[in-house]
């Protein structure tokens, strides 16, 4: 999501790249952007909760006074894949630094690792958060080293708090090596990057088919529906499958440590920050909300501990979304290239998050998108809006209860994806501030939305073949 609405998130691939130069033209340009060296201008909770309720907020460190520089480079160290890579701290500093510093205990500049570690021997997925800190200083605690096993097949992906993340190679080295990918040159994706998600995702559904990795059923709520994944159009906003559920620990000094049951006995004065994002929604607070649980895996920093990850919930997705099935749209504007629809950009995000890529823009259709979400999301929040009350809000400044915190999410939505403009369609759901700009109050006009529902019935039928040739498994 954009600063002001953050929360948000190859089979078909290969045969694309075999009969369509739209793959091959992708693959191309994914490696000419993940080949850039220097920076480029464009435009828990203590812990992830394991038991059944949900998490206090993540507390972060008030922004400085001054408005925080929003656009900020990562420095990716040497061998980023291998274990020595991973235990090497990111580095955090200002794009242009005219503009200010950037600095991770900031809550409008933090950016955020994760990477997911496939065994291709047992199938096994385990997980790591390598550790981001400003440039210049030293991790208040040195992050672990993990244990790879061997021919582990590792990727990264990237979430940031600000406006523009934008990667750089330590030492002059090619971010392509890596398989990294920031989006297309002169254009970052804005807060999400990846490396090496093809080769991850090609080898984890290779374990999939082979019986080696089992991907747990998604379950059914309290609601009596299917539990939500980042596919569906329940969960999605203008900029699905983007940032990460990981958290590190902000030390009162401001530097940062891995967030570990070892790291937090000894910093305990430490807070936590985490990435407001699609992902850490759905995992932390809608599943727990609606008595679903999201997918964990060992983490590999802090033993006998499991965690959500991107990786994990987009594996899920993918196995389970069933139609209607969100999927990257042209009018996400982080797959946009200065507000202009992309197909390339859109191919290249979603290769990050292992959705298929597309030949035709209509495939990709964002008037279907925002049919599809009135058809689902407003619904579903009526249903559940008891149980959504009940539980805190992910970001108390933007308001007051995870019902409120998704209505005005979904307002915002509909208003960044242009959708009213689009389908003709006003949105039935209606919000109200207080005094601080919290949403305080939220409601859905029954009455509207049935009528809505009843105008977008003849397109229905046709919407959800769309999406159903669109799966990506």
């Amino acid at each position: 999501m954009r600063t002001t609405n953050r929360f948000h998130g190859i089979n078909k691939l290969q045969r694309l790249a075999a009969s369509g130069a739209v793959a091959i033209a992708c693959f191309t340009l994914l490696a000419t952007a993940s080949a850039q060296e220097s920076p480029v201008t464009p435009s828990k909770a203590r812990e992830f909760e394991h038991r059944h309720s949900a998490p206090p907020p993540v507390s972060t460190t008030p922004p400085a006074p001054a408005t925080p520089n929003a656009n900020c480079t990562l420095i990716v160290p040497e061998h980023p894949l291998t274990a020595a890579g991973l235990a090497t701290p990111y580095r955090l500093l200002a794009t242009d630094p005219s503009m200010g510093p950037c600095n991770e205990v900031n809550g409008a500049q933090s950016a955020f690792v994760q990477a997911a570690i496939l065994d291709p021997a047992t199938g096994a997925i385990s997980i790591y958060n390598p550790l981001v800190i400003d440039r210049g200083t030293t991790p208040a605690v040195a992050p672990v080293v993990p244990v790879l096993p061997a021919g582990a097949i590792v990727a990264l992906w990237f979430g940031f708090d600000g406006n523009d993340l934008t990667l750089q190679s330590a030492y002059g080295g090619r971010l392509d090596e890596s398989k990294c990918v920031n989006g297309t040159p002169g254009s970052v994706f804005s807060q999400y990057a990846y490396c090496n998600a093809f080769a991850f995702y090609q080898a984890a559904r290779m374990a999939i088919q082979a019986g080696k990795l089992k991907v747990p059923a998604l379950g059914t709520a309290k609601d009596g529906g299917t539990c939500p994944t980042t596919r569906d159009f329940f969960i999605v906003d203008q900029d699905q499958s983007d940032n990460l559920p990981s958290l590190y620990l902000a030390n009162t000094n401001g530097t940062t440590a891995q967030d570990t049951a070892a790291n937090r006995t000894l910093l305990p004065t430490a807070t936590v920050i985490g990435n407001p994002s699609d992902n850490r929604l759905l995992d932390i607070f809608v599943d727990v909300a609606i008595g679903c649980q999201a997918w964990t895996a060992p983490d590999l920093a802090d033993p006998g501990q499991n965690v959500p990850a991107l990786a994990l919930n987009e594996l899920q997705a993918g196995a389970y979304q069933q139609t209607p099935i969100a999927l990257v749209p042209l009018g996400n504007p982080m797959a946009q290239i200065d507000g202009v629809d992309s197909l390339l950009k859109v191919n290249m995000y979603r290769i990050g998050v292992d959705q298929p890529v597309i030949s035709a823009e209509g495939d990709a259709d964002t008037a279907r998108y925002c049919r599809q979400i009135l058809r689902h999301a407003p619904g579903r929040m009526a249903l559940d809006q008891t149980m959504l009350t009940a539980i805190v809000s992910p970001d108390p400044a933007a308001a007051n209860s995870l019902f409120t915190f998704m209505a005005q999410r979904l307002v915002t939505s509909y208003q960044i994806l242009t959708c009213a403009t689009l389908i003709k369609q006003t949105l039935p759901v209606s919000t109200t501030t207080n005094a601080a700009g919290v949403t305080v109050s939220a409601s859905i006009d029954q009455q509207s939305l049935k009528t809505i529902l009843a105008a977008l019935e003849p397109s229905k039928a046709a919407d959800d073949i769309a999406d159903s040739r669109m799966r990506s498994w």
